[in-house]
């Protein structure tokens, strides 16, 4: 438990939370950042628990993994990108949530589908998307690819129910697993994102055209994995505007959109929306003051996870003590200072972002914690 002497400078940041069914011991989190330290068949290496495991060690609260692919189809985005697609995958991320849980933290697992930004898939050759639109740019030859996104074959309404399916029995494994959650990738443009994405959805059934139909699969997706696992494991989703291939998007209809985004996620049964942008901090949109947390704060009821640029304790208990969001994650300023939350909480001088120490890989080593 935190006391109030602990607390010290930041008593938003180090004081106790409720996310759903979990109790956290601060309100700082580890962002998921993708990694591609897994087998080539996906299961969780000695090397990301590792990685997990010192996180935990330097007191976060809770972290959220990399996003893991949920099905033995469609969905892998990257070569050596872990999966929960199967009881080898439980097995192994099972060595991770226990040490996690010993070393005192909380661990939720990202589902992701890939969509049309997938550059690696060891079971389909083919990508699928909302539309046949290529996703833009070129892929990430961070993470092994290289020339343009392949054209996606245009999705059916039986590749859809195969998506939702395909998420709730992963979320069920991870519940097997000894996850705390499981968060929905519905952010930085993948599959669900791209149903979000008006020029990337061109399909003109119920989920296309108007921004109520092109986030009704977001809604499906997370109403069908709470039914899957109950009220014991925590459910969230990660919203974003920008995408890995297309960094500066913004929302067309502004507000409005966040509005109608925000509002119908809140009633799918989510404990909470973690939003990442490149500056948490920063409005949302031209015309108005209010960031995209402070907009799901405003428009939606389930407690806001921010995520960007928050690597600054002052920023980012400035952000907390506002209202604007409830908890926050952390990328950058995580992988400087693994044992973060214990700096401040003693006072101790955080370490500089050094860009070398930022891969694809979960290599980087934790320093010693000096607390």
């Amino acid at each position: 438990m935190t006391t109030s002497a602990q607390t010290g400078k930041y008593p938003s940041l180090l004081a106790e939370f409720q996310i759903g069914a979990m109790p956290l011991k601060n309100r700082i989190g580890l962002a998921p950042m993708t990694r591609i330290s897994a087998s080539a068949d996906g299961q969780a290496s000695d090397m990301m628990l590792k990685y997990y495991e010192s996180f935990a060690k330097g007191g976060f609260g809770f972290l959220i993994t990399e996003g893991a692919y949920p099905d033995e189809a469609y969905s892998q985005g990257y070569f050596n990108q872990s999966g929960i697609a199967n009881e080898k995958h439980v097995a192994a991320w099972q060595k991770v949530t226990d040490a996690v849980h010993q070393a005192g933290a909380k661990i939720i697992i990202q589902l992701m589908h890939a969509g049309a930004q997938s550059q690696g898939n060891t079971y389909k050759k083919e990508l699928i998307a909302p539309s046949n639109t290529r996703a833009k740019g070129e892929q990430l030859p961070f993470y092994i690819g290289e020339g343009p996104y392949a054209a996606p074959r245009p999705m059916t309404q039986a590749d859809i129910q195969d998506v939702v399916e395909g998420f709730t029995a992963a979320a069920k494994r991870a519940k097997a697993a000894g996850f705390d959650g499981v968060e929905i990738h519905g952010a930085n443009g993948y599959l669900l994102d791209e149903f979000l994405t008006d020029y990337m959805n061109q399909r003109t059934d119920e989920y296309g055209g108007s921004t109520e139909n092109r986030v009704r699969l977001l809604v499906e997706v997370s109403q069908a994995v709470r039914q899957a696992v109950g009220n014991d494991l925590v459910v969230g989703i990660r919203i974003s505007q920008g995408k890995v291939s297309d960094y500066q998007h913004k929302w067309a209809g502004g507000e409005k959109d966040a509005e109608i985004i925000f509002s119908s996620l809140s009633k799918a049964g989510l404990d909470y929306i973690h939003v990442t942008e490149y500056d948490a901090t920063r409005p949302a949109f031209e015309g108005t003051e209010l960031s995209l947390a402070a907009l799901a704060k405003k428009y939606g009821t389930a407690p806001v996870i921010a995520n960007g640029h928050l690597e600054n304790p002052e920023k980012a208990e400035q952000l907390l003590a506002s209202g604007e969001a409830d908890v926050i994650t952390l990328g950058k300023g995580a992988l400087a200072n693994h044992d973060w939350p214990l700096r401040i909480a003693k006072g101790l001088p955080l370490r500089e972002f050094d860009p070398e120490i930022l891969g694809p890989k979960a290599n980087i080593k934790a320093r010693e914690i000096e607390i």
